[in-house]
């Protein structure tokens, strides 16, 4: 009999800061009004916070809100000693901005949670990183992207480009989504330059609007006009 497939997925959500205040604050949005029902019961989600500070703020914070879907903060450091029916009972469980020395502790959690969803929310660490996270690397990969919203900005000599990384997956359902690269017009406007099957590098992102900056710089402006100026002068393309 084939094993169900966990689902593992993962969400990026910038916010102006890292503090309790912004951290509980996104989490209270994104959790307490969930479009989310079952049967005879509320829905529970556990929150897996990585440390005290965080999950004392986000306790306070959805204290002091009511709602149809329960919600339970707790330390990740702390949830292997918690009764195991405190995983039981949960339908999803999310771990908040974690960091990558609590790894271990999440691959363990996810196992013993399965085949219930498990969801990866605002990791500390850079995508970049995750090549070096060794035999996580593959635990990590294993979370399905189906939200990321990362802004950039890159600054050439006359010019700077303010562009998004943005992937995001309709009504939940994995269907080959590509990753797309924005770049912010002068009207505030975005518009898609590049889209990537696989999740693109900074390096890659940063090419792209380079790119885009070298085409429409008023350097490259002048060459193509004083090369225009001689074709026509000369006769010679």
């Amino acid at each position: 009999m084939k094993k169900i497939k966990q689902p593992r997925l993962r969400v990026e959500i910038p916010v102006v800061d890292d503090s309790p205040a912004s951290l509980s604050q996104l989490a209270l949005q994104v959790f307490n009004e969930m479009p989310m029902r079952k049967k005879g019961s509320k829905i529970k989600i556990l929150i897996l916070w990585p440390n005290q500070r965080l999950t004392m703020a986000a306790i306070d914070a959805f204290d002091s809100h009511s709602s149809d879907i329960v919600v339970q903060n707790i330390d990740i450091s702390s949830i292997l000693d918690e009764d195991i029916r405190t995983l039981n009972s949960a339908d999803v469980a999310v771990f908040m901005a974690p960091e990558a020395s609590q790894l271990a502790v999440m691959k363990t959690v996810s196992d013993r949670f399965y085949p219930k969803p498990v969801v990866m929310f605002n990791p500390k660490w850079v995508f970049e990183d995750e090549v070096n996270f060794g035999e996580m690397s593959g635990f990590v990969g294993s979370f399905e992207v189906v939200y990321s919203f990362m802004g950039l900005e890159v600054r050439g000599i006359l010019s700077k480009k303010k562009g998004v990384v943005f992937k995001c997956v309709k009504d939940g359902v994995l269907s080959g989504e590509r990753w797309n690269v924005f770049v912010e017009e002068e009207e505030g406007e975005l518009r898609v330059v590049s889209r990537f099957k696989s999740r693109p590098s900074i390096t890659e992102v940063e090419n792209v609007l380079y790119n885009l900056m070298a085409i429409n710089s008023p350097v490259t402006k002048s060459a193509k006009f004083l090369k225009d100026l001689v074709s026509n002068v000369t006769g010679k393309k």
